[in-house]
């Protein structure tokens, strides 16, 4: 079965599982769907028995949500058809990178897996989306970046942007001001005393950036000298 045959609805949540599964190990529950998809927990826990009796996830009561072997099939099938498409926008319709998501949102239920199959070609088969999430092959295997929250970086590291996240497109355009995106270099500085916050200096840059934690949060890293890439075939 191709995952257009499932529904909008089915589709959405089946990716919505996915995005909250793929940088993340704690556990899926309802309550986190619910906000992951904007939707009443009432609404998400009546989902996830849909989805059970369609034998795309595994739930118990109050316990976690896990994806059958067929629900990651689907999943995956998704999250490939909007990380190609919001790639397709940047890179041949010139979108900023801050815009392509909501785009995505709405087309990746439209086309057919025909057309996504020719954007992959067409765009000469990327790995990474704009925000350096890695776009599942068309077997479903998945090489997700070995990659850490800079949160996590202690100050006077090396490192380099791996992926961003996309949820805040205020964020994503503060990052863009600043010369902040995947694939650049950044030194990692202590903040100011008692701010929370650190500081990193972009390659080839000299003024200093500070970040508040919802920033560093979203922003993922590889120190320098260590592989970036990790072959994730079973997420």
């Amino acid at each position: 079965m191709s995952v257009s045959e499932l529904s909008v609805s089915t589709q959405n949540y089946l990716k919505a599982i996915w995005g909250l599964q793929e940088w993340s190990d704690e556990p899926i529950t309802a309550t986190a769907l619910a906000a992951k998809a904007g939707v009443a927990l009432s609404t998400a826990s009546d989902a996830i028995r849909k989805l059970g009796e369609q034998g795309l996830v595994e739930h118990t009561r109050y316990g976690s949500v896990t994806l059958t072997a067929a629900g990651r099939t689907h999943a995956v099938a998704m999250v490939r058809r909007h990380r190609l498409i919001e790639t397709f926008l940047v890179q041949v319709l010139n979108y900023r990178w801050d815009q392509v998501h909501d785009e995505a949102e709405t087309l990746e239920h439209a086309v057919s897996d025909l057309m996504i199959d020719r954007i992959d070609e067409h765009l000469g088969h990327p790995t990474r989306d704009p925000h350096g999430d890695p776009i599942p092959h068309a077997d479903g295997t998945v090489a997700r970046p070995d990659a850490v929250q800079l949160t996590a970086i202690e100050p006077g590291t090396s490192v380099t942007a791996e992926r961003i996240s996309d949820d805040d497109p205020d964020l994503l355009r503060f990052f863009a001001d600043r010369g902040i995106g995947v694939g650049v270099g950044l030194a990692v500085r202590a903040g100011a005393p008692f701010s929370g916050s650190v500081e990193v200096v972009v390659d080839g840059g000299a003024e200093p950036v500070a970040l508040g934690q919802s920033a560093t949060d979203a922003v993922w890293v590889t120190p320098v000298g260590r592989p970036g890439g990790a072959s994730d075939g079973e997420r």
